[in-house]
């Protein structure tokens, strides 16, 4: 299989197939990985490695955009793996690389302890002296091939995304939104938002999507799922999205059945996009694939709600 500009889409395994991915950049025999999936993914990761024959001394950084658990989970457990290797993370999840038990606590409260086992496994720390917090536009050298961690807050403060000038591509992690292969057609991708708990910020997406779209993309690497093109569009796309949503959640603030319409009102809008788009049977494809994402993006939206409610009642 072609792997342009040395990039490979590693299927972390997480959930289902095609769901979540991660990135292996190879460049003059140096590699770096963007993101790591869960600790059950590691094997994945190093298997892309053997498949390509790239030691593992030869991996230069591991970079991650958020430290969400499909995202950074196995960041510990890979880093173990690669003796060489830096972690770079914004500054806000550094604390969290290095010390991982609040993360591990909170996700056992919500998934409960089986759950957690099954999906993430253990989260490792990682040495201190080997995470890097990286500034805004902090540029990461992968034999002489720059990788530039931009600042991308929306979908979380602590998310960055790396973009790639060689391949003129961005690494979005969430930012850019969620594309399953799936729901392709002949018009292309088709995308939605992720608004998922517990910082969503409507504005500030669409800032980072405008900020990624001036770079005039070739394409988007998403982490679920996979390579887009078609990048102004699928970014247009996704503002008018997001002030989509927005519409749609504002008159719910104080709703008390707010969940569950919020959760109605996201999945008659994208059945309806879906629609537009050209994928066939919208009404029952967008529910099965999308329920786990449309259920988390309303509590996204609620999040953000109360914290407007909050403000407004402190001004």
């Amino acid at each position: 299989m072609s792997e342009p500009h040395g990039i490979v889409t590693i299927d972390t395994g997480y959930q289902r197939a095609a769901f979540c991915a991660a990135y292996l950049v190879v460049e003059a025999g140096r590699a770096a990985f963007i993101d790591s999936g869960t600790s059950r993914s590691v094997p994945q990761l190093l298997a892309a490695l053997d498949a390509r024959g790239v030691a593992r001394e030869a991996v230069d950084v591991v970079i991650l955009t958020h430290v969400h658990l499909d995202h950074a989970g196995g960041a510990g457990g890979l880093m173990r793996e690669l003796p060489n290797a830096s972690l770079v993370v914004h500054p806000r999840g550094a604390p969290h690389m290095i010390d991982p038990a609040r993360l591990s606590a909170s996700a056992r409260a919500v998934y409960g302890d089986d759950e957690f086992e099954r999906s993430y496994g253990a989260l490792i720390p990682v040495p201190a002296e080997r995470v890097i917090a990286a500034g805004d536009g902090h540029g990461v050298e992968l034999a002489g091939r720059t990788l530039a961690c931009v600042h991308t807050p929306g979908h979380a403060l602590h998310h960055l995304s790396v973009w790639d000038a060689r391949a003129r591509s961005w690494f979005s992690g969430d930012v850019f939104g969620i594309s399953y292969r799936e729901l392709d057609t002949a018009r292309g991708a088709f995308v939605i938002p992720t608004s998922s708990p517990v910082q969503f910020d409507p504005d500030a997406m669409k800032a980072s999507v405008r900020r990624m779209l001036a770079e005039a993309p070739a394409r988007v690497y998403l982490t679920h799922f996979g390579g887009v093109g078609d990048c102004q569009r699928l970014g247009t796309d996704l503002i008018a999205q997001v002030d989509a949503m927005v519409a749609l959640a504002r008159p719910l603030a104080q709703a008390p059945d707010r969940q569950a319409r919020l959760v109605e009102g996201l999945e008659a809008l994208y059945v309806e996009r879906a629609r537009r788009h050209g994928v066939k049977d919208a009404a029952q494809v967008i529910p099965a694939l999308l329920g786990m994402d449309i259920e988390l993006n309303a509590q996204g939206l609620a999040v953000w709600l109360d914290r407007q409610l909050a403000s407004a009642q402190s001004a």
